[in-house]
């Protein structure tokens, strides 16, 4: 079905395409259809009511907005928005998405002629594609004030756009993205006056890693349901950023070629470093991959190992691991108050329980995939026992301290 017939179709037809293609290519259940009709074929009514004879992408943005207004900008109906975006991206030839992602607002172009090279620098230096795109996301903001407060060209910035945009970040971690920007704006000769010295210091105060005893962590394996599809997947998933600690982002991304169920090892390239990582396939994660594979992964030529349960059948996001801890958090009955509970709290608990049964700390980085010989010093936050044998006593107060405490005058 080519552009210039789906443009001339009646909606009904259009329609029924959009359902077809949902139903052959993306191996949707009819339940699933019948709510995307009941979504959209309202549409149909609303053209006719404003003289429309064919569909087109901005009828159905105009139809949302109708909605939307119909409803007091409340959609009642769930996935409407994300029904017409699909409807949108068949009518238009665009590639199925399952999650779609908004485009960051351009700013000037003399500003987007510098952020690009900034960005080539930052990936030349080593960042990875999601440090550069934060980084990008932090100097848009910058940049947006900068412009607001009346500097058209980046070339005309000056220490009061300075001072007063960064009086505005909200993210402190930003300014020191930041100060790097305007320190490369001087190396490439954008400005001759270094005003990265008005961007103010910002230290993270420090926080000990967030971890769980390891009856809390059996507890977390022991509570999920197996006897469901969903249930072995997630257990598989769960099981191997507990016993091996690795990433979500990596367990995510596993391939059936990085598992060798022969030699009973686990290869991949690391998300976060880019450097391959070997580990052992244990037993336990060993049975449950078998389990999920053979029983409850969906037929499909997608090579992740974890995927949707339900169609379209492509490989899972970070946040349905993220979903599925805090549920097996709550349902374990364990106590979060105040503590993180995402999947690195596994890997920091993994890292605690190794050192505290006094495991090398260089072991332990490399079995975590650390490539940078400097994490080794964050391990001794987590070495607890030995943190013990290190505290020492208050001392008793004397002289006007220890009258103060009695009650005498003040200090």
């Amino acid at each position: 079905m080519n552009k210039e017939e789906i443009r001339i179709m009646s909606f009904d037809e259009l329609l029924s395409g959009f359902l077809l293609f949902l139903l052959q290519e993306k191996s949707y259940r009819q339940a699933t259809l019948a709510s995307y009709y009941v979504r959209l074929y309202k549409i149909q009514s609303f053209m006719k009511t404003h003289g429309v004879v064919y569909y087109t992408p901005d009828i159905g943005l105009k139809y949302y907005e109708a909605y939307l207004v119909a409803h007091n900008g409340i959609p009642r109906q769930k996935g409407i928005s994300i029904a017409i975006s699909r409807l949108n991206d068949f009518y238009s030839g665009v590639d199925y998405v399952i999650i779609h992602t908004k485009n960051r607002e351009l700013l000037l172009e003399s500003y987007e002629l510098v952020l690009s090279s900034f960005s080539v620098k930052c990936y030349e230096t080593g960042n990875k594609e999601n440090t550069v795109k934060k980084k990008d996301h932090f100097l848009c903001l910058f940049l947006k004030d900068c412009i607001a407060l009346g500097c058209p060209f980046i070339q005309e910035l000056n220490a009061i756009h300075v001072s007063r945009a960064c009086l505005k970040v909200k993210n402190k971690d930003s300014w020191a993205v930041i100060k790097s920007f305007l320190k490369f704006l001087v190396i490439i000769g954008i400005l001759k006056t270094d005003l990265s010295i008005l961007v103010p210091h910002y230290t993270r105060s420090f926080k000990v890693p967030v971890t769980y005893s390891v009856e809390d962590i059996r507890k977390i394996e022991n509570i999920i349901d197996r006897s469901t599809k969903i249930g072995k997947r997630n257990y598989a998933m769960i099981l191997m950023a507990t016993r091996l600690g690795m990433r979500s982002g990596d367990i995510v991304n596993i391939t059936l070629d990085d598992i060798d169920f022969e030699s009973e090892t686990l290869s991949f390239v690391q998300q976060k470093t880019g450097g391959l990582l070997v580990l052992p396939l244990l037993s336990e994660i060993k049975k449950a991959l078998y389990d999920y594979i053979n029983n409850s992964r969906p037929k499909t030529t997608e090579r992740r190992v974890f995927i949707r349960q339900l169609a379209p059948y492509q490989n899972i996001e970070n946040t349905t691991l993220y979903c599925a801890t805090a549920r097996s958090f709550h349902a374990a009955g364990i106590n979060i108050t105040g503590k993180k509970h995402g999947p690195q709290t596994f890997r920091s608990s993994l890292a605690s329980s190794m050192v505290n049964d006094s495991i090398p700390y260089e072991a332990v980085r490399k079995i975590l995939g650390h490539s940078n010989l400097k994490t080794i010093k964050h391990y001794a936050k987590l070495n607890i026992e030995m943190l013990r044998q290190c505290a020492i006593e208050v001392p008793e107060p004397t002289g006007k301290f220890k009258e103060f405490l009695q009650g005498g005058s003040t200090l």
